[in-house]
C-alpha cells in the first residue's frame, strides 16, 4: 500500500478543489522502514531518476563519534533508551535520527536517517 502526497482534494473551508491533473507516480510515498536493534538486515529500492536508495532493517553496529577527543568508533547498540519521535518506539527497539541510544561507551544521539542512508552515525552524549 502506497502513501499519497499529493494535494488533497478539499479546501480548509470543507468544499472541493478542482484538480489540474490526475495522481502521478512522483507524488506516492512509501511505508516507513522501522530501523531496529539487531542482525544487520538492508534492502535497495529504486528511487527517482533510477537511482538506488539503502534501506536499514536492522543494525546492531553504530559508528559513535566522540567529540572529546575527535574519534569514530564502531560500537554495539545495546538498547534504544529514548526517542522524541513516538515513546512506543523506545519499547519496540526502533531508531530513526535524534534517537538516543545506549552503548558500551555511553548513550549517544543518532545524526543521521537509518531508514533513509543505510547506515547509524551518532555522537556521544556527555
Amino acid at each position: 500500500m502506497t502513501i499519497y502526497q499529493g494535494k488533497s482534494t478539499k479546501k480548509f473551508t470543507g468544499g472541493k478543489l478542482r484538480r489540474n491533473h490526475s495522481k502521478r507516480r512522483y507524488e506516492l510515498g512509501r511505508e516507513p522502514s522501522f530501523t531496529k536493534v539487531g542482525e544487520t538486515e538492508r534492502r535497495a529500492i529504486r528511487t527517482m531518476g533510477g537511482n538506488r536508495k539503502l534501506l536499514l532493517l536492522k543494525e546492531q553496529y553504530a559508528n559513535i563519534y566522540n567529540p572529546e577527543d575527535k574519534t569514530t568508533k564502531k560500537l554495539k547498540i545495546l538498547t534504544v533508551k529514548e526517542n522524541n519521535a513516538d515513546p512506543h518506539y523506545v519499547q519496540r527497539n526502533i531508531m530513526n535520527r535524534g534517537t538516543i541510544i545506549s552503548t558500551d561507551e555511553g548513550n549517544a544521539r543518532i545524526t543521521s536517517r537509518p531508514g533513509q542512508d543505510g547506515i547509524v552515525n551518532a555522537v556521544l552524549l556527555k
